[in-house]
């Protein structure tokens, strides 16, 4: 019976004319992509969203600037709540000590004590260096969810330190975006970031960010080094490393408002 239903099977797609046996050939690969258990990317998004995200947090980090003759070290304390507020104020070195940075949802304002003034960054000047880093400040103000403004695939495993990754890649669904394209490797066990490539419309690679020294912290993993690279310049990029981290702290609200800056 088992041998007359293949033989009949086969009968048949042989005699399928050319354009039924292409729909048929893709329908076979599409349900054997699926066979292979990828999760959605929104699911993947998800799980990394609340893995890493907090009511709060508050942070002591070093950022190294790297350029292709100089490096310098700068100590800050940012304290952070969502992903619409943030302060930040410079600790160290001296030259940079008591600049402080205040993020309330679509704004910025930089207060330097050199001049005593505080300036809002808007427009244009959101494109400029964060202290001379490879980000800018677009960078810090992107803080939409990232499937509000792209659509996001599973487009395969790749292994990135050793690690299995999920890789996500996402397509702009709007126009306002700074990166058209993204592509994101997520460690399929802890789900952290572990590479993230940025792009233009064009296809030109414009920044890439590696994750490295994931730690337990609270109970969830959390990478506490970041590099992130201009591709566009020259130099070994800017690294981040945390040096503490507390999250669902509880912050004093007097934080996030112009008063703090001064």
């Amino acid at each position: 019976m088992n041998m007359n239903m293949n033989m009949n099977t086969n009968t048949k797609l042989t005699n399928f004319p050319l354009r039924k046996k292409g729909v048929l050939f893709f329908l076979l690969l599409s349900m054997a992509t699926f066979a292979q258990g990828y999760p959605s990317g929104k699911t993947i998004l998800d799980k990394v969203d609340n893995n890493m995200s907090a009511k709060t947090r508050v942070l002591t980090a070093t950022m190294e600037i790297g350029t292709e003759r100089t490096k310098r070290t700068m100590v800050s304390k940012t304290y952070g709540e969502g992903d619409h507020k943030a302060f930040t104020e410079y600790l160290a070195p001296a030259r940079e000590k008591g600049t402080k940075m205040l993020k309330l949802d679509n704004q910025l304002w930089i207060y330097s004590p050199a001049t005593d003034r505080t300036v809002q960054i808007s427009g244009h000047m959101l494109r400029q260096s964060v202290m001379g880093s490879d980000m800018s400040y677009e960078d810090l103000m992107n803080d939409k969810p990232l499937l509000e403004q792209y659509k996001a695939d599973v487009t395969g495993t790749e292994t990135v330190d050793a690690r299995k990754c999920w890789v996500v890649t996402l397509t702009a669904i709007i126009p306002d975006v700074n990166y058209f394209t993204r592509k994101i490797w997520v460690d399929t066990e802890r789900y952290v970031p572990l590479k993230e490539d940025l792009f233009a419309r064009s296809g030109k690679l414009l920044k890439r960010i590696t994750f490295s020294n994931v730690q337990k912290v609270q109970g969830r993993w959390f990478p506490m080094s970041f590099l992130y690279k201009d591709m566009l310049k020259e130099g070994p990029g800017t690294k981040m490393t945390i040096q503490e981290i507390n999250l669902d702290a509880k912050i004093p609200g007097n934080y996030f408002n112009l008063g703090s800056l001064k």
